[in-house]
């Protein structure tokens, strides 16, 4: 996620530079064409490109509403998923009574074991939705029979929540749950759940190619005529307006293509770590722990 900083301008450019430059050849071919051939091309009135850019205006425009609904629903997401896990570690919490909270082979009371267990999810999903490895950094949190269990399904974090469920149902048959406190703790888990599959209906569904394409069409040819009807107009000055107008459309449909993948790994990305880093903060403390962890610290001008 981007945070309120000014953003380097070698970040904001490099991203367009190749069009900015295939930009340059055309309005430079454009000039040489005049010099060689002018008395022969017949004027291009700027009232064409005019229209063009209106029409790629609403293009742009609808595409980064799309796209900026697309990165506020993940945002959304994650955010019932932060109050879902404390929900979840308070309604355990308060349901066990006390000759529940003893500790198991793992040295780990009930409520600690699905608290880690969480943390672990919660980094997990992060992780899985970035298309990088779901297991890195959260051995720590889980057993050994967890880990192996985890290891052998092709959705990591769908895993570690069906030990969620094993251990509600064990608790509920110990009769350590009554069948009210079992179906609240169910619906929180079923919240999450949908969360997660929330947010990977989102990185699974993309924006068309074609559309993308289309949309490089129309600016391409709104600068193709616009360079020629400047040509005529403003001669050499031509070069430096048309690569600040190309820049500027460049930079919308960039922008809007980043947000629409909110899981990409990438500057513009919903803070899953961060978040996921905050859920271990407020978890660890509801369990009374002192060394819980910092804050995921922020980079020079976003938050992963």
């Amino acid at each position: 996620m981007l945070l309120e900083t000014k953003l380097p301008i070698r970040y904001i450019f490099r991203r367009i530079m190749p069009d900015v430059l295939r930009v340059l050849f055309i309005s430079l071919a454009f000039q040489l064409i005049k010099e060689v051939f002018g008395s022969y091309l017949p004027p291009v009135p700027l009232q064409l490109p005019t229209i063009l850019g209106s029409s790629i205006s609403l293009l742009l425009a609808f595409k980064i509403s799309q796209s900026y609904d697309r990165w506020w629903e993940a945002r959304r997401i994650w955010g019932a998923i932060v109050n879902d896990s404390r929900s979840l570690v308070l309604q355990l919490s308060s349901f066990l009574k006390p000759e529940a909270q003893v500790p198991g082979p793992d040295q780990r009371t009930p409520v600690q074991a699905v608290t880690y267990r969480q943390i672990a999810w919660a980094y997990c999903l992060g992780q899985s939705l970035r298309g990088l490895d779901p297991l890195d950094g959260i051995q720590s949190l889980l057993t050994d029979h967890e880990l192996a269990y985890t290891k052998t399904h092709n959705n990591k974090p769908l895993a570690i929540m069906a030990l969620h469920v094993q251990q509600l149902r064990d608790l509920a048959n110990q009769q350590f749950l009554n069948s009210f406190q079992q179906i609240q703790l169910d619906a929180t888990l079923v919240r999450l759940t949908e969360s997660m599959g929330a947010a990977e209906r989102i990185k699974s569904t993309i924006f068309p190619t074609s559309y993308r394409l289309m949309v490089y069409f129309f600016i391409y040819l709104f600068l193709f005529t616009l360079s020629l009807g400047l040509v005529e107009t403003i001669g050499l000055w031509e070069v430096p307006v048309l690569l600040l107008t190309a820049s500027t459309y460049f930079l919308l449909e960039r922008t809007a293509r980043y947000l629409q993948d909110p899981f990409n790994n990438k500057p513009t990305d919903t803070p899953v770590t961060a978040i996921a880093r905050n859920i271990e903060i407020n978890l660890r403390q509801l369990l009374h722990e002192t060394d819980v962890p910092k804050p995921y610290p922020p980079g020079p001008y976003y938050l992963m």
